[in-house]
């Protein structure tokens, strides 16, 4: 079996022009955090982690993944949101999911941004050219 390359589009990524992606995580299921933080590492490893930026938004039930305390079953989920924040990978926590849960920012990861609202940083960010990715 042959693979074709990956034809990058230009401006190819660089330092200077590092590609730019940003994935939501809405859900509580380990299986779903556990497959978005997948994909934000394959991206990552594709283009390397000089060559991209990466930005977690987490809200709704996805809340959990940057919670100190999140009672996973899967343990290695917060060490996998660990070891991509050491790679510059942002997660930021959306400020109104907080107060619905009761959230404060003491529970948090420590390095977890918050805004007012994850759905508007998500536009936001698609407005300034972010890829929007949902795996």
């Amino acid at each position: 079996m042959t693979y074709a390359d990956t034809e990058f589009a230009d401006p190819k990524p660089s330092i200077e022009n590092p590609r730019q992606f940003i994935f939501p995580i809405t859900s509580g299921d380990e299986n779903q955090i556990s497959h978005v933080l997948s994909s934000a590492s394959n991206v990552m490893k594709f283009y390397g982690p000089e060559k991209c930026e990466i930005v977690i938004v987490c809200y709704s039930q996805g809340i959990k993944t940057v919670l100190t305390k999140a009672y996973f079953f899967d343990k290695d989920i917060q060490k996998r949101v660990r070891s991509l924040m050491t790679y510059d990978v942002e997660f930021i926590a959306c400020g109104n999911t907080m107060k619905t849960y009761g959230v404060n920012k003491k529970e948090l990861l420590s390095g977890v941004e918050i805004v007012t609202a994850g759905i508007v940083e998500l536009i936001e960010r698609q407005r300034a050219g972010w890829t929007y990715i949902r795996p």
